[in-house]
């Protein structure tokens, strides 16, 4: 089974309006108000899926300040899930500073089927991931849902792109350190975190955590692959496009490249996401 562990779905009434949204939502804006950048329906998704041999996609919307779009985008999750069962696995976006807001998406998220909260994008909407206060209702609610909380993160050093964001090392290791029982998935590689798993304090801090590999072909070489293995283990790392921004083609050459062996290649295309999701059995 081969599983892309981050892929991003927009209704199509957005996707038409986008300079009327981008209008409404400077992140959105930073990150889609150019009309070149990619945006997919979830029809788009499943299309590409079938036509790489990609078995299923983990697929979320955007992370708005608005928690009205927030809702809208759930919307379109819930639906895309619903008409594609077997290809689609659902994430619920959220807007932590309104917090009963937020635990209200979770509770209908959870009842329609979807089976994490994320992509979680504090640099866009206002707050930061250490702010473990404010994020202390939605964790709590995530662990009693036993749902993965898959959060966007960055590398603190390195060019600078649209959408790049100040999740740092330090914060994702605060909120792991304040939730050391919540399942995450760490974004981007984690901004570079797995390299500081070789430290057994931060080794004990991430034992529920795993990494995927959004975008990467914008940030590393492909001895990232190789590396991180050896750092954090091949178990830890989730196959993951970002799709549109990257296309499945690429990313699947971009792994090939990677020096890993068949076995860590099956575990990280598809068999550590399925035991994550728990479609493992």
């Amino acid at each position: 089974m081969i599983i892309d562990m981050h892929t991003h779905i927009f209704p199509p009434e957005v996707i038409a309006n986008r300079a009327h949204f981008a209008a409404r939502d400077p992140w959105f804006a930073e990150l889609y108000g150019d009309p070149q950048a990619r945006m997919a329906t979830a029809e788009d998704v499943v299309a590409s899926l079938t036509a790489h041999g990609i078995d299923r996609a983990v697929t979320f919307g955007f992370g708005w300040r608005d928690a009205g779009l927030i809702r809208l985008a759930n919307d379109y999750v819930i639906d895309a899930v619903r008409r594609h069962p077997d290809r689609l696995i659902g994430f619920a976006v959220i807007q932590p500073t309104a917090p009963a807001d937020a635990l209200a998406e979770i509770t209908r998220a959870y009842a329609a089927g979807l089976r994490g909260i994320g992509e979680l994008m504090p640099h866009g909407q206002g707050y930061r991931l250490s702010d473990t206060t404010l994020l202390a209702p939605i964790a709590e609610a995530a662990q009693a849902l036993d749902l993965i909380v898959l959060t966007h993160a960055s590398e603190p050093v390195g060019h600078h792109y649209p959408g790049k964001g100040d999740v740092s090392p330090a914060d994702l290791l605060a909120f792991a350190a304040a939730f050391p029982q919540l399942r995450v998935v760490a974004a981007h590689w984690g901004g570079g975190l797995p390299f500081y798993h070789l430290m057994p304090e931060v080794a004990e801090l991430l034992r529920h955590w795993w990494f995927d590999t959004a975008a990467s072909p914008f940030l590393y070489t492909p001895a990232v692959w190789r590396a991180a293995a050896l750092c954090v283990g091949s178990d830890k790392i989730l196959w993951a496009s970002d799709y549109p921004l990257i296309r499945h083609p690429r990313m699947l050459r971009y792994l090939a490249a990677g020096g890993l062996t068949p076995e860590e290649s099956a575990q990280v295309l598809g068999g550590n996401a399925a035991h994550v999701l728990g479609l493992d059995g």
